[in-house]
């Protein structure tokens, strides 16, 4: 009797199971894990603008730390696939801690900008893919371990809090960089990045966690071929998560361009945590979204919000209107991102999740650090109006891939026609 109760009470069991299965210190070290990710774009640009007095130098080397993640991120998510998390994140978190300490050195050596540009692209090359890590443990936990009716809203609740977590850092991270390096020195956050990827990254590749993404068989790990990364539904999913990197570097430029002019350049990352409050607090909410709610529905639902927040912006003559546009740009990216990485889980080919969550997540930083470099040389160039116009363009490309998305729902609807 009291296993059949068990059974017929799966609401009350199912939302405790996943803590119980990773452990109550996992969420913590995770999210402080994730932190220098979000840290390095703009903390390589403080250092170099201060240590070689140039704002379009320091562009350049953020545009090189996107690219190379966006060169390697899906390598590293690969290599976690086939050899597991431990070993792939303990000797990338090194690597990285070496590109960084580099950095902080090369950029105030009498070195030329080459080499600088060199240390920037190593620091992205190795970036710790931590959250994309992190979402690929959590989705395989769930989905071979926690079998259940709750199963897919468990899934959902685990998506929203992952994306909040990222919202966090990607807001906080930048705060983190202005706050080091204002009272201390502009080489702080990169010290500081360091000693949080020696501790926190390879205590989340020590976790115990870890070893469900390490098959305990002889036999190596089944995996879906390498041609299903490449397919339109996966391509959908990176280029909206590349548009929500765009919106997060090209509103911070923004932002920062528009407080220089007011000569309050200090208030912009306050300012930009406006937006990133709101979407952290509206990921979370997504986990209490019916499972009716499609979500190509809500890809279509949120997508166009943030334009109109992004439109708002653009067109506001007061601070006041661009911290309302901002709020509402913040209630739609938490669940836009959400759905974007659900989408991406359930597209992944069987045993690929890490390389396809890795893809996604290199995708964000990837965006970040193009329209940092190049909104930031737009607002130099030509102006503060210019700049303020461009997360117009960021945020179109996320509706974009929301109105692509409705082409790979068709086609799986013929798929399984041919198939019934």
């Amino acid at each position: 009797m009291p296993s059949n109760e068990t059974r017929t009470r799966p609401d009350e069991i199912a939302a405790p199971k996943l803590l119980n299965v990773v452990g109550r210190s996992y969420f913590p070290i995770a999210f402080v894990a994730r932190l220098p990710y979000a840290m390095v774009v703009i903390g390589v640009l403080t250092l170099v603008v201060a240590g070689r007095d140039s704002l379009s130098l320091g562009g350049v080397n953020s545009a090189m730390v996107g690219l190379g993640t966006a060169i390697f991120g899906s390598f590293i998510g690969a290599a976690a696939d086939r050899w597991g998390q431990r070993l792939v994140l303990l000797t990338i978190g090194l690597l990285n801690s070496i590109a960084l300490i580099f950095m902080a050195w090369v950029v105030f050596s009498p070195l030329p900008d080459s080499v600088v540009l060199i240390g920037a692209f190593a620091i992205g090359a190795t970036a710790p893919q931590v959250a994309p890590m992190s979402r690929s443990r959590l989705v395989e936990i769930i989905m071979s371990r926690l079998a259940g009716p709750r199963q897919q809203k468990t899934l959902n609740g685990t998506m929203a809090y992952e994306s909040a977590a990222d919202e966090f850092v990607f807001v906080f991270g930048p705060f983190i960089v202005g706050l080091l390096a204002t009272t201390l020195h502009p080489v702080a956050p990169i010290i500081g990045a360091v000693i949080m990827t020696l501790v926190f990254v390879s205590a989340f590749a020590l976790h115990p966690s870890g070893r469900a993404h390490v098959s305990t068989s002889a036999q190596p790990r089944v995996q879906g071929p390498a041609k299903e990364l490449f397919s339109f539904g996966v391509f959908v999913v990176v280029l909206g998560v590349f548009g929500i990197g765009l919106v997060f570097g090209s509103t911070l430029t923004a932002l920062t361009s528009l407080t220089n002019d007011l000569g309050r350049p200090e208030e912009a990352g306050l300012i930009y945590g406006i937006m990133g409050i709101g979407s952290a607090i509206l990921a979370i909410t997504v986990a209490l979204f019916s499972p009716r709610y499609a979500l190509w529905a809500r890809l279509l639902s949120f997508a166009p919000l943030m334009f109109i927040g992004a439109v708002i912006m653009a067109s506001s003559a007061s601070m006041v209107t661009v911290v309302i546009a901002l709020l509402l740009m913040g209630c739609a990216v938490g669940p836009t991102l959400v759905t974007l990485f659900s989408l991406a889980a359930e597209r992944s080919p069987l045993g690929r999740s890490a390389t396809v969550m890795s893809m996604a997540g290199s995708a964000i930083i990837v965006g970040q650090s193009v329209a940092s470099a190049v909104n930031g040389i737009l607002a130099e160039e030509v102006g503060t109006a210019a700049a303020m116009a461009v997360p117009m363009a960021a945020s179109a490309t996320v509706l974009l891939a929301g109105l692509l998305n409705l082409l790979v729902g068709k086609r799986g609807r013929k798929r399984d026609l041919v198939h019934s």
